[in-house]
């Protein structure tokens, strides 16, 4: 393939599969020896990561990258947008935070701003890859910020890619959100969609064929595939976390334990939660049972407490307050019961907070489960820090304003840990296998549980099988001549305009 080929995967709606599709195309591609690099203009999202420059992108195209076989790199997410409320966020230019923006202030004039940086990003990957697919954000036919967009088809007419519609048939409606995303979208973007993508399909293909052919009548365009609804994937997200709370980890099955016993982790759930990621590695044990908990009472059997990482950690102090769960965290500390703070979780365990950088609250006192004291820096950490604990190696990544100064306890990685309580900013450390059993030995140990790792899981490895999956569903079940022919070959001609178009 020569240099330069590219593709747009949109979606008819947020979730509709835009982020998997694309790893799976990405990891289709990648075993056929084609040279390719995810892409993603614009990412909202509170699940990030840390290239080995230092720079910060959203997690789902590190995940893509993965998937592609290449190194994540700040081209690949050239705006990443921090939620820290209902109307603002924190706005990453090429990996580094450039300030808070509100929600109006960013679609009025700095999202124009940034549509060149996006658009020289996306070049310079075509330039270095066979073939660049890009993700779209939310649905192309957002009619109230297409004059702004920088991500779904602004990105796509001004790179001439074609764009896929993928749609989540799970939901229901999938003809007329086909139909009617397109039929919203001015001749121009019209122009540039070659056709549909079905996601979550359960049942008889055979039994969705003649809505298909239907489709092709109206559209004039093809459906370049149905995917079957696949259980247990477990891939990072954006922000797919109401699953989770629903008390299960993206679907996943947990195995039959290793030992006489299960080890039950119970995940605050708290405001602007970030990176909750972090324990998809415990649940990927054998015999770990995990789930999302908003209530004291949920607590009670849990034989670790996870306080995750968040945005917001004042707020998510607050919170921890009002629903009793600071009382029954408190508790179990006093009973010697396991306990862990990641990155915001864990300057919420220290003695106090001083932030004029993300809450503006000034003073706040912690849960003072830790000698720890936390000041929020303007500067964000972007680090990949690697280390030692208990006996173990240990690879993380650092993302935060808050500063710790450490003032006694066991050094734990960044952090510290007194009695059964423990606290690091860094995220993903529980994906080094090694660590991750022997905390897990030593958290079963202060609950009394019968729980023994298993001494052969990998959780890289199964991160791949899960990618190779994920090729499999393109592989299997798209038309992947015509897939390729579109990435190679660009905009079909003749694609008929359907009314009324952008208003």
């Amino acid at each position: 393939m020569s240099g330069g080929g590219g593709l747009l995967v949109a979606g008819t709606t947020s979730d509709a599969g835009k982020s998997v599709v694309t790893a799976g195309i990405c990891r289709w591609l990648t075993r056929k020896g084609i040279s390719v690099a995810p892409f993603k203009g614009q990412n909202m999202s509170l699940n990030s990561f840390v290239t080995r420059e230092g720079a910060e992108i959203g997690r789902a195209q590190a995940m893509q990258a993965q998937a592609a076989r290449v190194e994540p790199s700040a081209l690949m997410n050239p705006v990443l947008l921090k939620p820290g409320g209902d109307r603002s966020s924190q706005v990453v230019l090429m990996g580094r935070p450039v300030g808070e923006m509100s929600a109006r202030g960013y679609h009025g004039n700095r999202q124009k701003e940034l549509f060149e940086p996006v658009v020289e990003c996306l070049a310079e990957l075509r330039r270095t890859h066979d073939a660049v697919i890009c993700e779209g954000a939310g649905s192309p036919a957002e009619i109230n910020l297409r004059r702004t967009d920088i991500v779904n088809m602004g990105i796509a007419r001004a790179a001439r890619l074609p764009v896929v519609v993928v749609g989540d048939i799970d939901r229901g409606g999938v003809f007329a959100q086909f139909f009617g995303t397109t039929a919203l979208l001015a001749p121009e973007d019209q122009e540039l969609v070659a056709g549909y993508l079905v996601n979550k399909f359960r049942g008889d293909v055979t039994l969705l064929e003649p809505g298909l052919d239907m489709l092709y009548g109206l559209t004039g365009r093809r459906t370049f595939g149905v995917l079957p609804y696949a259980h247990g994937l477990g891939i990072d997200e954006e922000d797919g976390l109401r699953v989770s709370l629903r008390g299960t980890v993206r679907e996943s099955v947990v195995a039959p334990p290793h030992g006489a016993d299960v080890l039950r982790v119970a995940v605050a759930a708290v405001p602007l939660m970030s990176n909750f990621t972090d324990v998809d590695a415990l649940a990927a044990e054998p015999g770990v049972v995990v789930r999302f908990v908003d209530r004291p009472e949920e607590l009670v059997d849990a034989d670790l407490v996870v306080v995750p990482g968040t945005r917001g950690t004042v707020k998510a102090l607050a919170w921890l307050r009002e629903r009793g769960l600071a009382d029954a965290i408190a508790r179990r500390a006093a009973e010697g019961r396991p306990v862990l703070g990641v990155c915001g979780g864990f300057q919420a365990l220290s003695e106090h907070i001083e932030d004029e950088v993300e809450s503006k609250a000034g003073r706040v006192e912690g849960l003072g489960l830790l000698p720890v004291r936390v000041r929020f820096a303007r500067e964000k950490t972007l680090a990949r820090p690697v280390g030692e604990a208990l006996g173990e190696r240990v690879e993380g990544y650092e993302i935060h304003h808050g500063v710790a100064e450490v003032l006694g306890g066991e050094p734990f990685l960044d952090g510290c840990r007194v009695g059964s309580v423990w606290g690091t900013h860094w995220h993903g450390s529980l994906e080094s296998d090694g660590f991750r059993r022997a905390f897990l030995r030593r958290v079963a140990a202060d609950a009394g549980r019968s729980f023994v790792p298993a001494p052969d899981t990998s959780f890289g490895a199964l991160r791949e099988e899960q990618l190779d999956r994920l090729g499999d569903l393109v592989e299997e079940h798209a038309d992947t001549d015509a897939l390729l022919r579109l990435i190679e070959d660009g905009v079909p001609e003749g694609l008929p305009f359907i009314p009324p178009g952008a208003p």
